[in-house]
């Protein structure tokens, strides 16, 4: 049961915290009455010191309410006492509501009478404190009094248009995540830079820019990984300063809505997060093969090439994908009538689909306007697009002048997923991407289309061809304070919808322009459900928090240039950590042309990304990876690795889901004791215990890779391993090899692979069993899980039938090894007929070279005359083992995977 949060109050010397000096922008507020709520809440009145007018008049006066929603979760909700003020829709991101009026308890409110008395309320886990005048407050452990978040490093400052909070923050803090965008420097926060938090289409080529998604949300790992985080929850504009011992908010409106999550590990910390803001989608079990796309695809014989390319290639291919190219002069769900008319396309999809393969295309928000258009027809008889001055707003993309469905509005949501049926109809896709969701204008301010030329013109698409004139007269256009938009102080409104455009209920898109891709990515994905009554597979470009419950998302345009590819891994890192595991970069680069060897170097690494998808530019040089025999080479040996993988990713898959576990993960999240993982940007980890290494720098063929302690296998080469005491290790990496290693302690289940993932997942498993090198003194154990269902059903939770989880578990003292499974739910992996095939048993001593074995299944004796086993030397590098170690195959078996398994063998020399 949840302890209750406990409110005292403690008399202390003010040194103990600082007051907070005097800024130029504000003065402050002073606490002037505080006591508990009837929802065991803590309310709080705060008065203003002394008014100032910099970036618009303070609010006078204004509420404090903190509740300990969880054990490990303690929210901070300030706001105008008064007015209400926009907060991020309930609709789509549910939450426990701060009540407008909330009675206090029967105890009358304490007044708050000196700067030198301060409250804690006491959670299970965290501990907020705060001081009177002026007002601060902090978030600090219970176990340890560790100080998480102090405000009183700088003083509150509450204006209409403009908020400021700073907490202060010991310089040994290591910080993750405030994104979306590109960090050069790895994927640690740095000091002296500014993160820009505004949904804009600006290349991720842009470094340290305001990207495509909005998440104010940071980790914050100290010393011995222990581990909180952070979020503010607001959808307005803000920068946001990190000095290296503090960290300063500036918003452009809203509330102050802070959550702290006490952690203490990383992985506890972005569960806890998941818990808030939603876990990830399920994907489905396609959705983890290989993906091509090209912007430039110029036929239904140009797709169909493409797949038998790959296919006559022997490199694994799941999904072929259009960018607008199978459009009617770009406009959404319609069909290119001369060159993807639906009498070519859907045979074209009836053979794919016979073969297990899927199909997706682009959808972007801007309707065209055009009378004859349908799509159009019906939304403007539904009213369902954005509004300026009473009609609604122009703006261009693709195909010219569009006007943006409103997703706020509920008729909108039923609009898109009437649209999305109609074009099912003609076109049974098995995904939608949803682009320039930000949302992306080619032009910027009020708009008309052009009477005495036509529109779009001769020249670029993106050059704008509308009559537009700035629009500057109102306050949400031009706000007193000017985020650093674009990394140039940019206009708020520029290339996107003018900020005093109106949504549904009169909300403003000042207040919601980041929420823009959030909300249609969450009527794209119950269209999808509800249509196709299975999981669906949407991919956004826009993201806001929550978006990981809906969508998978790619990092955008990135540049076919080495360090993009070095660049990828942090954002990749990243958006685990802001709940939305299932993403990647597009591989060998969008733009401009790649080149052989950073394709090859590119596929290696990409095929290990949680969503792998080969995608470029129109004005790039075809780069499928059939077309270099190195780069085909390189794709078959790591996508093979990777369809080989699939029961793993899939299980990870699962895990975050039901846990939120990010599926590729910094170093960190499993090593959080070792500091010299808090900073590696150039590898990571697939879950708990998969190392990818890869190749990062041209004309290189071997890599410098951080090993933590432990024994670390190849699955490359099994019997090539690493020894580490924690420390970097040279790695050879030939130009069509990437380095990939299993950790000691794991169970790792593979399959067989193939050339879809509807092949590969039909085939029998492998276990891999990791013990650690020279175990033989202190015995070893090794543990794993696995989930299957369907791939496809709605519902991805363990269900007799529907689905199998197993626990795998594996012990020895060097003398008898011992496996054991226990499995929930096995009528389903039954059904499929499912079996382990092989086991491989890594980290045993030489000395079982030469050992008799003797086997027992559940208790009984188990003949080896129907499997085979061998074993063979291990090869260590870093810090040898005593003997080297050995490798065990055993081979042949048929153990049913929805059977539990009690396998042990005792081993003589």
């Amino acid at each position: 049961m949840a302890s209750l949060p406990v409110l005292t109050f403690v008399c202390v010397v003010s040194a103990l915290w600082p007051l907070g000096h005097s800024q130029q922008v504000g003065h402050g507020y002073r606490l002037v009455s505080v006591d508990q709520g009837s929802d065991r809440s803590l309310i709080g009145s705060l008065e203003l010191i002394q008014q100032t007018n910099t970036y618009g008049p303070d609010i006078p006066h204004l509420r404090l309410y903190v509740k300990h929603e969880t054990e490990d979760r303690v929210r901070v909700h300030i706001t105008d006492a008064q007015t209400k003020r926009w907060e991020v829709p309930q609709e789509l991101l549910s939450r426990e509501q701060a009540p407008a009026d909330l009675q206090l308890s029967s105890r009358k409110a304490k007044p708050a009478k000196s700067a030198f008395e301060f409250s804690e309320f006491a959670g299970a886990e965290l501990i907020f404190s705060f001081v009177a005048n002026p007002f601060g407050f902090a978030i600090k452990r219970k176990s340890n009094g560790d100080v998480l978040f102090n405000s009183s490093s700088g003083n509150l400052v509450f204006k209409d248009q403009y908020l400021e909070l700073t907490t202060g923050l010991p310089a040994t803090a290591s910080l993750y995540g405030l994104g979306e965008n590109t960090q050069p420097n790895g994927i640690k926060i740095v000091p002296k830079e500014t993160y820009t938090l505004y949904t804009t289409d600006i290349s991720a080529i842009n470094l340290n820019t305001d990207l495509y998604g909005s998440h104010p949300f940071y980790m914050d790992v100290r010393n011995g990984g222990i581990s909180h985080g952070v979020l503010l929850l607001n959808s307005n504009g803000m920068d946001v300063f990190y000095t290296g011992n503090a960290l300063t908010y500036k918003v452009i409106g809203g509330v102050l809505d802070f959550y702290f999550f006490a952690g203490t590990s990383p992985l506890d910390v972005v569960q806890q997060y998941t818990a808030l803001i939603g876990r990830p989608v399920a994907q489905p079990y396609w959705a983890f093969g290989f993906h091509q796309c090209r912007w430039g695809y110029k036929n239904v014989s140009d797709i169909t090439n493409v797949v038998e390319n790959y296919n006559k290639s022997q490199i694994p291919l799941d999904v072929i994908w259009n960018d607008d190219d199978h459009m009617d002069g770009a406009k959404d769900f319609t069909l290119d009538p001369i060159n993807y008319p639906e009498s070519k396309l859907r045979p074209f999809l009836d053979r794919i689909h016979a073969n297990g393969m899927r199909y997706v295309v682009l959808i972007d928000p801007g309707i065209a306007v055009n009378t004859s258009y349908g799509t159009f027809q019906r939304g403007t008889a539904d009213d369902v697009f954005i509004k300026h001055d009473g009609s609604p707003f122009l703006g261009q993309v693709w195909p010219g002048a569009v006007y943006f469905p409103d997703f706020l509005n509920p008729k909108t949501v039923n609009f898109w997923a009437d649209e999305i049926s109609r074009f099912h109809q003609m076109v049974p896709v098995d995904g939608l991407w949803i682009d320039m969701n930000e949302v992306s204008n080619f032009c910027s301010g009020k708009c008309s289309i052009p009477t005495n030329r036509s529109c779009p013109g001769t020249g670029f698409p993106w050059d704008c061809c509308l009559d537009c004139t700035n629009i500057t007269a109102t306050r949400w256009d031009v706000p007193p304070y000017k985020i650093n938009a674009s990394a140039a102080q940019a206009p708020l409104g520029f290339k996107t919808i003018a900020t005093s455009s109106v949504h549904y209920n009169g909300v403003l898109e000042y207040d919601a322009h980041s929420l823009y891709g959030f909300s249609q990515a969450i009527a794209t994905h119950k269209a999808l459900q509800n249509l196709l009554n299975k999981r669906p597979f949407v991919l956004t470009r826009s993201t806001f928090v929550g978006s990981g419950s809906y969508a998978a998302h790619w990092t955008g345009d990135n540049k076919a240039t080495w360090e993009d590819l070095r660049y990828s891994i942090s954002t990749i890192l990243n958006f685990g950590i802001f709940g939305m595991p299932m993403v990647g970069a597009d591989i060998c680069g969008f733009y401009p042309d790649t080149t052989e060897e950073l394709c090859g170097r590119w596929i290696q690494l990409g095929a290990f990304y949680p969503f792998s998808r080969d995608h470029s530019n129109l004005a790039s040089k075809r780069q499928e990876l059939y077309l270099w025999d190195s780069v085909a080479k390189s794709a078959r040996k790591a996508l093979g690795l990777r369809y080989r993988l699939l029961p793993y990713l899939y299980t990870l898959n699962y895990d975050a889901h039901t846990t939120g576990a990010p599926i590729a993960r910094p170093l960190f999240f499993s090593f959080p004791q070792d500091p010299e993982t808090y900073a590696v940007s150039k590898q990571f980890l697939l879950g708990p215990g998969v190392l990818i290494s890869p190749v990062l720098y041209n004309k290189t063929t071997s890599v410098n890779a951080y090993f933590p302690k432990g024994s670390w296998y190849n699955l490359n080469d099994m019997t090539m391993a690493v020894k580490s005491s924690g420390q970097y290790v040279t790695l050879q990496a030939s130009i069509d090899t990437i380095n990939v290693h299993v950790y000691e302690g794991v169970i790792l289940p593979m399959q067989r692979g193939g050339m879809t993932t509807t092949a590969a997942r039909m085939t029998p498993f492998t276990l891999i069993i990791a013990f650690p090198l020279g175990f033989q003194s202190t015995g070893g154990k090794a543990k794993g899980h696995l989930f299957f269902d369907s791939g496809e059903d709605i519902d991805m939770k363990i269900a007799e039938g529907k689905s199998t989880y197993v626990d795998f578990s594996a012990e020895s003292d060097g003398k008898k090894v011992r496996l054991v499974s226990q499995v929930q739910s096995g009528s389903f992996s039954l059904s499929q007929g499912w079996v382990i095939e092989k086991l491989m048993i890594l980290g045993l001593s030489k000395s079982h070279l030469s050992s008799q074995l003797a086997f027992q299944l559940d208790g009984k004796p188990f003949s080896s005359s129907s499997f085979t086993y061998s074993v063979q030397p291990l090869s260590s590098s870093a810090e040898q083992s005593q003997d080297g170690g050995a490798i065990m195959d055993l081979n042949g078996l048929a153990l049913p995977v929805g059977r539990n398994i009690d396998l042990s063998w005792t081993l003589t020399a």
